[in-house]
């Protein structure tokens, strides 16, 4: 009796010391070379793994850096700092890129934005869009307010307030989620130090525009008249700030008769 389990013991440990040695062979024959700066890059990326980089997490975008298919300074959320150890590993210059954060262009709330009916269906902008006449909203270009891109964030820098999305921009990284969620295509990437916004992308007319939302813009032209800088001017009815001109003085906003320039 005990002879058989001394044996059994012994077989069990012979079988496991081969198996051990055959995997311990097989992993070093079979073993995927990394790029060690590939590891050097994911060792410095966030970590987040959230997508806004438009590669399948930190690891994609590694790999992408080190063979030369991605910029250094593709990481939304690590931002300049990332960036800039990106390039001492990659031996390139990061550049000095703006900090960006999402702007919800949209300024009709519950109180200023018209609606046609009353909508009962599925609490969500994406299934919203597809009810008659594109959502219960009477302007096709607002805000529909039920936070399809409150529910992709992951950062928790978006949320629906009185009707609308707000974007929280010091919780924002820019990883543009929202924007890819979004099915009016309202939310864009503005400068995280711009001061103005015109909060309206409708290229409706004048009248349309009025009988839709009491804020949206109807194309007037006196922001633009009367930015001292040229950093603001009206095409397709709609006025649209150049950021790279604007320096903040406020002027616009304060003689736009809609006051959506905020």
């Amino acid at each position: 009796m005990i002879t058989g389990i001394i044996a059994a013991a012994t077989v069990v440990g012979i079988v496991g010391i081969l198996i051990g040695f055959f995997l311990g062979i097989s992993g070093e024959k079979f073993k995927v070379e990394v790029d060690p700066k590939e590891e050097a890059v994911l060792g410095v990326l966030p970590g987040n793994n959230c997508g806004g980089c438009g590669y399948p997490g930190c690891s994609g975008l590694a790999k992408a850096i080190a063979n030369g298919e991605a910029p250094v300074n593709q990481c939304p959320v690590g931002g300049e700092p990332v960036a800039k150890k990106i390039g001492g590993i990659m031996g390139v210059d990061a550049g000095s890129g703006a900090k960006m954060v999402a702007c919800v262009i949209c300024g009709g709330d519950c109180e200023k934005g018209k609606t046609n009916y009353e909508y009962t269906g599925v609490e969500d902008c994406v299934a919203a869009a597809t009810a008659p006449a594109g959502g219960p909203k009477a302007c096709k270009y607002g805000c529909l307010g039920f936070g399809s891109c409150v529910k992709v964030c992951p950062f928790d820098a978006i949320h629906i307030v009185f009707g609308i999305a707000k974007v929280d921009k010091e919780k924002c990284k820019a990883c543009s989620k929202c924007i890819a969620v979004c099915p009016r295509n309202m939310i864009e990437l503005v400068p995280y130090d711009s001061k103005y916004a015109v909060s309206c992308r409708s290229t409706e007319k004048g009248k349309a525009v009025m009988d839709n939302c009491s804020v949206g813009c109807i194309g007037c032209g006196i922001c633009a008249k009367n930015c001292p800088k040229g950093a603001i001017m009206v095409e397709n009815n709609i006025a649209h700030i150049d950021y790279e001109k604007c320096e903040g003085c406020g002027i616009c906003a304060e003689k736009c008769p809609r006051k959506i320039i905020m």
